[in-house]
């Protein structure tokens, strides 16, 4: 059913995004410029993060055909991947991008492209949620998709411009509970996509 198709593609990309735990990384990143330049780094790195989802999401069959890879395949270590990072969520170990990366993002003017777009919007699990999700080539499934993005990219940009407000709202405690339940919900896709790839590969 295509309003399945829907919620399946939203909250996959949703959860793995995690728009709320962004924020919090994006205030710590860029707290201490001007309002209207934080305004700025967030549309930016919004729009750069979902112009890599979308190509993601219209080549990336395109280009496991070239790898010889099958979706199959690809939805078993997609899944692992996405539960990697879902146990990291729900035991407060999520990394989203190395020591150095952040030492280096500090360092930069510009932190609208990385890290903020890649690897904290666009990373190796929303990637591969994107793939998968309109993997199957069914114009109900890759226009579910394409909204997705759209919409938990616009919730991003949400979430950047009102980080401050968010995290004094939230706090600490409210972060990481959100967090949790995110990845609590991302680990049961994760093993969805598992199971059907395996169901896949060997039947």
């Amino acid at each position: 059913m295509f309003p399945d198709t829907i919620l399946q593609s939203f909250l996959t990309l949703f959860v793995v995004v995690d728009p709320v735990g962004v924020a919090v990384l994006f205030l710590g990143l860029a707290g201490s410029r001007s309002k209207e330049e934080r305004g700025a780094i967030a549309r930016k790195a919004v729009l750069v993060a979902a112009s890599v989802l979308f190509v993601f999401a219209l080549f990336g069959s395109a280009l496991l055909n070239h790898l010889g890879i099958t979706l199959n395949a690809f939805r078993v270590a997609g899944g692992l991947l996405l539960f990697k990072i879902a146990t990291d969520m729900v035991f407060a170990q999520l990394e989203r991008e190395t020591k150095e990366e952040a030492a280096e993002a500090r360092e930069k003017p510009d932190i609208s492209v990385f890290p903020l777009a890649i690897p904290l919007l666009a990373g190796p699990g929303a990637l591969a949620g994107v793939m998968i999700l309109a993997g199957s080539g069914e114009p109900a499934a890759q226009g579910a998709v394409y909204g997705s993005i759209a919409l938990v990219s616009f919730i991003a940009y949400l979430s950047l411009v009102a980080a401050e407000w968010l995290f004094r709202l939230l706090g600490h405690t409210g972060v990481n509970v959100v967090t949790r339940i995110l990845g609590i919900l991302l680990a049961a896709l994760a093993v969805q996509y598992i199971a059907d790839g395996a169901k896949g590969l060997w039947t």
